[in-house]
């Protein structure tokens, strides 16, 4: 199983320099796992920096995952992982339901390094 975190799927939809690391989870649907909170964060951002149009395009891909609300175990749980490891709260969120799937976490956000299931992709800088 598998999380992207949001700024995976953001490097993705973007095609950046690492949108084919991205890519290999976010097209195997039927192993990947999509908090809630990344719906939010990824919203946030392209409403910010694009359209509507643009947002639903980006809806559609997400949903092909298996979404998970936040409910309250996991909020419980990532309060203290966010203690832990002294995480953001999106992070904890994102890692917490990471955790209860047993899945591995793809991400370019540096807060997740060294985090055990963590494959961390460094982000880089266009050329």
């Amino acid at each position: 199983m598998n999380v992207v975190d949001t700024s995976g799927w953001l490097e993705y939809f973007e095609g950046g320099q690492n949108a084919k690391k991205f890519s290999a989870p976010i097209k195997k649907t039927n192993e990947l796992i999509v908090p809630t909170i990344c719906i939010y964060e990824i919203s946030k951002v392209i409403l910010r920096e694009s359209d509507e149009h643009h947002l639903l395009q980006a809806l559609a891909a997400i949903q092909k995952g298996q979404i998970v609300a936040l409910t309250p175990s996991i909020s419980t749980a990532a309060a203290k992982v966010s203690l832990k490891y002294k995480l953001p709260m999106a992070d904890s969120i994102i890692y917490t339901t990471a955790k209860q799937y047993n899945a591995t976490v793809w991400t370019q956000d540096i807060d997740f390094k060294n985090l055990a299931n963590v494959n961390y992709i460094p982000k880089t800088r266009p050329k």
